[in-house]
């Protein structure tokens, strides 16, 4: 048996914590086409900022190791509240079943924004060629199964959650070391989550994470099923992390408690991050092994900072019951499912209009997430993919009947 102190009860703000990490995904996947750099991304549009940059950079930090130490916290609410095998069955209806369903639907319309894109930068658009290549990339072979998708979310949570389910199994097979490990593991997190140092000693483990990466920020695992072992490390850390915070009901507040010196701590690490950066494209700098410790660290200290700024803002302000959150909150993950193809299509419509980067990013992510509430309403809310994405199926609100 476990032993951790059981709050079931549903926690709003945690809810709402959740759908603003997917929701400010779609914001972030909005923004790419107004980097002042051409990053390989599909279109790249005529008016770009550095503001833009430098939004990317602090928001791609957080948001999805934010996304994946709620998903932990919840998974364990979960498993104890429903048991292992009906949890089991749960996780690979609404983990496995979208991956694999969404990869089949969303792959071809990917691949034809994509070809899109690269038309509308040489000037040169054909529709046709396109949408003959979006098909054509079903038949593409398994290595390349996750390029130019966004769906690895799901991938890595699936090898995460069945990781510390089989961690799990493996340990409490021997009860007495089960039972100690437990104690030490609730007592040392207990400890951290109360103190001070907590952000920072955080942030040591992922930053030496990070060390290993391909770029100095976080990599995204998009290119191959054979798991990218830091960035899995980290975002298994999250859920773990989060798995483990439920057991103790104080330690989510202890955690995200709002303090004057976490906030200033947040605002340094934001700094130094977004003053060391530009050296990336310096490998040639003296200093530059030293530069890119700070880079690594700071950016680490940046993303634990918010991580729980975050929770703590919600959770000061948004703890109570609330429909438009809690609806947000069930349509944020089709939302976030859905969003990449619309998000692409309307980037390479904008790309060429000669309006300010601002009110085009605002258009691009307001009009993708107004169609995705639209979709998720008609089609989804009430029906087997709601049911299958939210655990039932709920009456439509938007366009609700008689």
């Amino acid at each position: 048996m476990d032993t951790y102190t059981p709050h079931n009860t549903r926690q709003d703000y945690l809810d709402a914590v959740r759908a603003f990490a997917l929701l400010l995904g779609i914001v972030f996947h909005a923004c790419l086409s107004f980097l002042p750099v051409y990053i390989g991304w599909a279109v790249m549009d005529i008016s770009t900022s550095t503001v833009v940059g430098v939004f990317a950079l602090v928001s791609h930090s957080f948001r999805m190791a934010l996304f994946f130490l709620l998903a932990g916290f919840f998974s364990h609410m979960s498993y104890h509240r429903k048991g292992g095998a009906v949890f089991l069955k749960s996780r690979l209806l609404r983990i496995a079943l979208p991956f694999v369903l969404g990869w089949i639907l969303l792959r071809p319309l990917l691949v034809f924004a994509w070809v899109m894109g690269a038309q509308s930068m040489r000037g040169d658009v054909s529709l046709w060629p396109a949408l003959q290549e979006g098909a054509s990339s079903m038949l593409a072979a398994s290595q390349t199964l996750l390029t130019g998708t966004h769906l690895w979310f799901l991938y890595y949570l699936l090898l995460v959650t069945l990781s510390v389910l089989c961690v799990r199994a493996l340990t409490v097979r021997f009860q007495p070391a089960y039972r100690l490990l437990s104690k030490s593991l609730d007592a040392a997190l207990a400890w951290l989550c109360h103190s001070s140092l907590v952000v920072l000693a955080l942030a040591v483990p992922t930053a030496g994470c990070m060390w290993l990466m391909g770029q100095w920020g976080l990599d995204t695992p998009d290119k191959s099923l054979v798991p990218h072992w830091p960035v899995y490390c980290i975002y298994g850390g999250c859920f773990t992390l989060g798995w483990l915070m439920h057991r103790q009901s104080d330690l989510i507040p202890a955690f995200s408690r709002l303090s004057w010196q976490k906030l200033l701590v947040a605002l340094t690490a934001i700094v130094v991050t977004i003053l060391t950066s530009p050296y990336e494209r310096q490998p040639g700098h003296p200093h530059i092994v030293y530069i890119a410790l700070a880079f690594k660290f700071s950016y680490s200290v940046m993303m634990w900072s918010l991580i729980a700024l975050m929770i703590g803002l919600f959770r000061h302000y948004l703890d109570r019951p609330n429909k438009v959150i809690r609806y947000l909150a069930d349509a944020s993950y089709w939302l976030y499912l859905i969003h990449l193809p619309i998000v692409i299509w309307l980037q390479i419509a904008f790309a060429e209009v000669s309006w300010h980067w601002g009110i085009k990013w605002a258009l691009v992510f307001g009009i993708a997430i107004g169609l995705s509430l639209v979709l998720y309403d008609l089609c989804v809310r009430s029906t087997f993919i709601g049911a299958t994405l939210n655990g039932q199926r709920k009456n439509r609100s938007l366009f609700a009947v008689g």
